[in-house]
């Protein structure tokens, strides 16, 4: 029996009735505690009957007795004052320091729950559950779904946490790197978000009126401009680059960074740091236009960009292509929509204890479509909705946090199949 599944019978009082201390005392548990994941003892603030007699303090859980040695907690002074040590197996007594023993309680688990939970540890299912998820109740699910949310928003906005501590709690610098990462989605995240680091947002707001520039800042720095290039726009960016290069000491990144193998023509690098610059371009302060944005299209309006004119004929520098105006679609706004605006809408919430920031951000997510991908496909087949973002980001983190993992003793749907048996 794992330890994890202890935790998880004491936590839920799913043991079999009566309890006994293994000196034959009775036991009955008034509070199981709160549930410690970090060091220490495993439930703080327990409070237990022995007896006739009511404990109050930390109980501590092992597969063996003498696991407690193994894990030297006798050297503990954290572990001296438990009142209870629940255990599947008491192969060993344990004491205290002044030599007193620790009260210990071999708990049992009903076998029927038991071979519920090996089955879902060790069954080769696409997810552990998928034989029993239609019988989990939707009420279940659609408050999971929240939780998983929230819970994927709050990782999300760690990241950005990091971002707003190295840019000294700077906001529109913060969701400047943010968006420049998600405009390279997953191929070129890393070098659009080198490019913005290398390139401060108010070095490209004192020239924001000429798009040219622009662009001559940002195909510069990203290393995708070249000396003496047959293409004539590419020479007209190259020597306006070096012109700002020198006035703000700037060295530009090795162009090798960015992928274009396997890429769309309209996912190039190239098209999306010329959609960039058009969003900088025709935008100030964009970050405070967001956070006062009380409807989801007036952040779409924000965002209806198209890259310049020598992009209609181009999606690189050196070829021309049959005209095609580069506007940034629908697809693309919902990517930014979901990983990067909501994110930073939740953090700032989170940040300045404005909770309707972050309610506002699960709300857009719900005028969003469900993403359409591998994972969200195969939660679709097993009969689970995907109708919106909000749906789609929440199977997104239960398949990859929870049932990749097998974290069925902390997930509630896992939780209700292993209980469907009792």
């Amino acid at each position: 029996m794992k330890e994890e599944f202890l935790h998880y019978l004491w936590k839920y009082a799913l043991y079999s009735l009566p309890l006994e201390l293994t000196t034959g005392e009775q036991v009955e548990v008034i509070s199981a505690g709160e549930h410690n994941h970090d060091s220490g003892p495993d439930f703080f603030n327990a409070k237990i009957k022995i007896g006739k007699t009511i404990w109050a303090g930390n109980v501590e859980i092992h597969v063996k007795a003498s696991d407690w040695q193994k894990h030297k907690h006798s050297n503990n002074d954290a572990y001296d004052s438990i009142i209870l040590h629940v255990v599947a197996e008491n192969d060993v007594q344990i004491k205290r320091k002044n030599g007193k023993v620790i009260p210990a309680l071999e708990l049992k688990a009903p076998a029927n729950l038991y071979e519920q939970y090996l089955f879902l540890m060790q069954n080769n299912d696409w997810v552990p559950c998928e034989s029993f998820i239609s019988r989990v109740t939707e009420f279940t699910i659609f408050q999971w779904k929240e939780a998983l949310l929230v819970e994927r928003l709050a990782q999300k906005a760690e990241i950005i946490g990091d971002r707003f501590k190295a840019n000294n709690s700077n906001w529109e610098e913060t969701f400047y790197q943010t968006l420049a990462a998600n405009f390279g989605f997953r191929t070129n995240a890393q070098p659009f978000e080198m490019l913005a680091k290398s390139l401060p947002i108010n070095h490209l707001g004192k020239h924001k009126d000429q798009l040219p520039l622009i662009e001559a800042f940002l195909f510069g720095q990203a290393g995708l401009l070249i000396d003496n290039s047959n293409d004539s726009y590419s020479n007209f960016l190259q020597k306006d680059y070096k012109h700002l290069a020198a006035k703000f000491n700037l060295k530009p990144m090795s162009g090798h960074l960015w992928k274009f193998m396997r890429l769309r023509p309209a996912n190039f690098p190239t098209i999306r740091i010329a959609q960039f610059a058009a969003l900088i371009h025709q935008s100030s302060s964009l970050f405070s236009k967001i956070i006062d944005a009380k409807e989801l299209n007036t952040i779409k309006d924000l965002f209806n960009i198209q890259a310049s004119e020598f992009w209609n004929t181009h999606y690189t520098f050196e070829k021309e292509s049959i005209k095609k105006v580069k506007k940034l679609g629908n697809n693309a706004f919902e990517n930014i929509m979901i990983n990067t605006i909501a994110p930073m809408l939740f953090y700032y919430g989170q940040q300045k204890g404005k909770p309707e920031y972050s309610e506002k951000a699960l709300k857009w997510l719900t005028n969003i479509p469900g993403e359409k991908n591998a994972i969200t496909k195969s939660w679709v087949a097993l009969g689970m909705n995907n109708q919106n973002a909000f749906d789609s980001q929440a199977l997104i983190q239960l398949k990859n946090v929870y049932c990749k993992k097998r974290r069925c003793l902390q997930c509630r749907i896992g939780n209700q199949v292993i209980k469907h048996t009792v």
